[in-house]
């Protein structure tokens, strides 16, 4: 029987070996290993074959039949809107689902919008929501801490909100499961957590809705991913529009890629907000967290240092800006450069993580600093749960730029 190497299949199907070691990981390119080398058979190969060419098809006719972007300037608007401390009103009220860090409703109300309530799993970031929100909403007892699936807390939802006219549900939906391969892929527990919101959207029927996701998930499944939420919001007489933003266009020292679905069932275009700013003057890493080098720790605010060795702070030292103190890492413990925008903040200090001039890790307040968090705002718990990266953690100047209603 003939076997192919990872790399002949990359050269016949004109794909990187990447793409193919990630469908044998995935399995769905059945392989078997030899000499610490991955074989697969002429058969497997075969059935492979026919399922991806299936789906690059699919894949294609979805990128013909997308309806085009409207996209809308805010500039000016933006620079109306004098960040947390604003008494600005627009006259929307929202609702956040997997609220997290609380970094989408911190943009929500930057840009006027009214907190109604929130739902969330971890206990911290519930907290973190009340101490922060608890001044900018009359139903503090609706930030709730629970599972989106408990009946209870939905009907608590839908009792409390069946009378009143509700304008946005935001949320960025978890999509772990998202990855798995096959047409069973809504039968990942995971992913039911987005099958909630959208039974929510149904039941409640806000006029908005706003969703937020990593921009993997327009690829997964080659497309259909993407292709089933938007036929599911239109089933339940919604209008969805998808696009990919770059937090960096809009003013966060980060290069943040973003899947951003709105949807209305109002019979309005859905606009989404146009780059106030190019790469040329993306506000830098160093622009952003310059003011901290010289305050002193200070725990209220979550400027708290890490204790480091005197060996470490010598690594981070000897470290290049744009390096790993690990060889190994090619993500982790990294110095991103000074004079540009940071790498995408991520759990456990992935990315960005060491100050690249002092000798230590940047500091929770400083990592909210380059989601775009003011210093006002205080998350709660543990140093290690303090650390916005450690929590589903939208960027707030962002979501700012959300404009319903043109």
């Amino acid at each position: 029987m003939k076997y192919y190497k990872i790399s002949e299949i990359a050269n016949l199907e004109a794909v990187s070996q990447k793409f193919i070691r990630r469908e044998i990981a995935r399995k769905t390119l059945i392989s078997i290993k030899k000499n610490n080398k991955y074989l697969v058979s002429e058969s497997d190969y075969q059935k492979w074959k026919s399922s991806y060419r299936k789906q690059e098809k699919l894949r294609k006719n979805l990128g013909k039949t997308k309806e085009k972007v409207h996209f809308i300037e805010i500039s000016e608007e933006m620079k109306k809107l004098d960040g947390w401390s604003s008494s600005y009103r627009n006259g929307y009220n929202f609702i956040d689902l997997f609220s997290g860090a609380a970094g989408l409703s911190c943009g929500l109300v930057m840009a006027g919008f009214l907190p109604l309530a929130s739902l969330e799993i971890m206990k911290q970031a519930v907290e973190t929501y009340a101490y922060n929100f608890k001044k900018r909403s009359k139903n503090k007892e609706l930030f709730k801490l629970g599972d989106i699936r408990d009946s209870k807390i939905k009907s608590e939802f839908y009792n409390h909100f069946k009378d009143q006219e509700l304008d946005l549900i935001a949320g960025g939906f978890p999509c772990q499961g998202f990855s798995m391969a096959g047409n069973r892929v809504f039968d990942d527990p995971r992913n039911n957590l987005y099958l909630e919101m959208l039974d929510i959207v149904a039941n409640l029927k806000p006029k908005f809705v706003l969703m937020e996701n990593v921009q993997g998930l327009r690829t997964m499944l080659s497309g259909q991913i993407e292709a089933k939420i938007i036929k599911d919001f239109e089933k339940i007489g919604y209008k969805i529009n998808v696009a990919t933003l770059n937090s960096a266009d809009f003013g966060v020292a980060q290069i943040r890629k973003r899947v951003i679905f709105i949807a209305n069932r109002i019979g309005l275009t859905n606009f989404f907000p146009a780059a106030i700013l190019s790469p040329e003057n993306y506000k830098t890493l160093g622009q952003c967290i310059e003011k901290y080098m010289n305050w002193e720790e200070n725990i209220e605010i979550n400027h708290i240092f890490t204790k480091h060795s005197a060996k470490m702070r010598e690594k981070i030292l000897k470290t290049s800006e744009g390096q790993s103190v690990y060889k190994n890492y090619s993500d982790g413990w990294k110095k991103s450069p000074w004079d540009q925008p940071s790498c995408t903040v991520k759990k456990n200090h992935g990315g960005v993580n060491l100050h690249p001039k002092l000798p230590r890790v940047l500091t929770p307040r400083e990592l909210a600093a380059l989601q775009s968090f003011p210093d006002s705002f205080i998350f709660k718990g543990s140093k290690k749960m303090t650390t916005c990266a450690n929590w589903k953690c939208g960027a707030p100047t962002f979501s700012k730029g959300y404009r319903p209603g043109y």
